[in-house]
């Protein structure tokens, strides 16, 4: 069955693709998405807000209220942050963190297969 709008569309109908972007809001605000699961694994990676940041070319101004907003959106702190001392400060992601990100992946998947299922009914 030919899509409603098939009529409307280009009969080169290749060119055409459904897209979108996916994330988790709290209370009309941005809570996680694609953005922040980047940093909570380049946090994972480094062990530092500032490395982190820095690998994503972001400010750590921006890097440090994007973990802010998460830690007080969220039941629990996502990111435990370590004062520097003698041997400087650091950051780990907490085991909740991890299920966060994980629950992303999953649901992400199932986000790009809509798409993807909704792409091949332009045809």
């Amino acid at each position: 069955m030919a899509s409603p709008i098939s009529k409307i569309l280009r009969k080169n109908k290749d060119g055409y693709k459904v897209a979108g972007t996916m994330w988790l809001e709290y209370e009309r605000e941005r809570f996680f998405g694609p953005g922040r699961v980047e940093l909570l694994r380049r946090i994972e990676q480094t062990g530092s807000i500032n490395k982190a940041a820095k690998v994503m070319k972001m400010s750590y101004k921006k890097a440090w209220e994007m973990i802010d907003a998460l830690n007080k959106q969220a039941a629990m702190p996502l990111v435990i942050v370590k004062t520097g001392g003698e041997h400087g400060g650091g950051s780990q992601i907490t085991k909740e963190a991890r299920e966060l990100i994980r629950y992303h992946d999953a649901l992400r998947k199932r986000f790009i297969a809509f798409l993807d299922k909704e792409t091949k009914k332009l045809s």
